[in-house]
C-alpha cells in the first residue's frame, strides 16, 4: 500500500479547488473531481493530465511525463509532473488543477468507438 501522507498533503493543497479526492490505484493514487480523474500520484510525485493546451506550461518548467514499464518498454502517459513550486503555492496549484481537470473532462467527453453490436442467439424452426 502506498504511503498516504503525500496524498493527504496533495489533497490539502487542493482544498481551494473544491471537491478533489484520491482513490488508491496501481500502487499509487488517482486524483478525482466530479468523477473525472485529472491527476495521479506515483512514487510521491504529483502528475496532472495534459494535452496541447497546457503542455507548454510543463515544458517551460522542464517537467517530464509519467512513464512506466510495460511489456519490456517504457510507456509515456499524458500525465506530467507538477513542479514543486506549483505544488507548494495553492493559488498556482488551483490554476494548474483547473486546466488539468478541463483537459481530462474534454477527453472524457469525446465520443468513444461504438461498441460491437451483440447478436442474440435465436432458435429458428426449419420448415
Amino acid at each position: 500500500m502506498p504511503d498516504a501522507s503525500f496524498k493527504e498533503y496533495v489533497i490539502d493543497q487542493l482544498r481551494d479547488f473544491g471537491g478533489a479526492g484520491a482513490r488508491a490505484m496501481f500502487g499509487g493514487f488517482g486524483i478525482y473531481k466530479g468523477g473525472v480523474m485529472f491527476g495521479l500520484i506515483a512514487d510521491d510525485e504529483l502528475y496532472f493530465k495534459v494535452d496541447d493546451t497546457n503542455r507548454p506550461d510543463y515544458e517551460t518548467r522542464k517537467s517530464k511525463p509519467f512513464v512506466y514499464e510495460g511489456k519490456g518498454k517504457p510507456i509515456s502517459m499524458s500525465y506530467w509532473r507538477v513542479p514543486d513550486d506549483v505544488l507548494e503555492d495553492t493559488d498556482q496549484l488551483k490554476a494548474w488543477a483547473l486546466k488539468a481537470h478541463d483537459v481530462a473532462f474534454k477527453k472524457r467527453a469525446t465520443p468513444l468507438a461504438q461498441p460491437r453490436r451483440r447478436f442474440r442467439a435465436t432458435t429458428r424452426t426449419r420448415r
